[in-house]
């Protein structure tokens, strides 16, 4: 005869056994519908500073890959650049959410989104058993772009801009990133770009995994941040905007609600959408298993964003997701 102990800890396995077949349950609907999609998945350089929170990340990432979602990685590494640019005795200039880069800070750059943050992505990937591959905008001339012009704020400040060795994206090679995904593959790629000189361009990474998106026609576009969605009110976390679509982006603009970081964010999010990706997701990289709960849930974490909200089935606006 087991023990009290024993039998509590066998009703214990038998609940945890019973949870797991429903989500499993729940889930299957998603995962039937998302098998062979594109996702690309977006993450800032914030999370790369906490590994326990960069390993819980990508476990999620994990899973969309082995469930057969053919999944891009695009990562950025802003605060790991501004430290580096600190310790080299260089200036961190930051206009409307879009980093300012001169002769000097384009190496750092360099060294920061093709060496530290995206090997450190690799390390991790291999753990985790998953076949990923570390590519940049230059290689095999995936992103073709251009040195930005100075441009004139607009801002009411007429202040004009030269924002330096960074580029405005020319085109998006699909192809060579189809080909790393038809090998089984998961990509993982750094924003840095070149032009047609071989001068190196740093690119918003928002901005690429936008253009990566629409190239691929992916199903989805998912952006972790550090907020957890877009906001009605920026000093309010909890006025999350569960969905919207681009009218309610542009008000959000309009009315000033959307600011900083965000911005190109906002922009982004339009690109990838007008471009062809079926649905944008803002989500926090702080919540856990954000990405998981944002897929495979009706409920989801973040903001939903998609080209007009009047296109959403009643049943997607009671949850306001998927």
């Amino acid at each position: 005869m087991p023990t009290e102990d024993e039998s509590h800890k066998m009703i214990m396995s038998r609940n945890d056994q019973a949870t797991a077949i429903r989500a499993l349950r729940s889930a299957a609907p998603y995962i039937r519908m998302y098998k062979g999609k594109v996702f690309v998945v977006k993450a800032g350089g914030e999370v790369f500073g906490d590994p326990e929170m960069t390993r819980r990340l990508i476990e999620q990432i994990a899973i969309l890959h082995y469930l057969g979602i053919r999944v891009v990685m695009v990562h950025g590494g802003g605060p790991q650049l501004t430290e580096l640019q600190k310790t080299l005795g260089l200036d961190a200039r930051m206009i409307q959410g879009r980093r300012v880069t001169d002769e000097k800070s384009i190496d750092a750059t360099a060294m920061v989104l093709n060496g530290l943050i995206n090997t450190r992505i690799l390390a991790i990937c291999r753990d985790l058993d998953i076949d990923a591959i570390g590519i940049s905008g230059v290689d095999a001339q995936l992103i073709r772009a251009h040195k930005r012009p100075p441009v004139k704020l607009d801002d009411g400040s007429n202040e004009t801009v030269d924002y330096g060795f960074v580029g405005d994206i020319d085109v998006v090679d699909a192809a060579v990133i189809r080909k790393l995904l038809d090998d089984g593959l998961m990509p993982v790629v750094s924003p840095l770009s070149a032009d047609g000189s071989g001068v190196l361009l740093n690119i918003n990474a928002d901005t690429v995994a936008a253009a990566i998106g629409a190239a691929l026609n992916a199903e989805k576009l998912v952006l972790c941040t550090g907020a957890p969605g877009i906001l009605e009110n920026v000093a309010d976390p909890t006025s999350i905007v569960s969905y919207t679509d681009l009218r309610g982006l542009k008000r959000l603009r309009d009315e000033g609600r959307i600011v900083d970081g965000m911005l190109p964010k906002a922009r982004a999010i339009e690109e990838a959408i007008r471009g062809g990706v079926r649905r944008v997701h803002v989500i926090s990289y702080k919540s856990p298993e954000s990405i998981l709960a944002e897929v495979f849930t009706n409920e989801g974490t973040g903001t939903l964003v998609v080209a007009d909200v009047n296109a959403l089935s009643p049943a997607e606006l009671g949850t306001g997701r998927q």
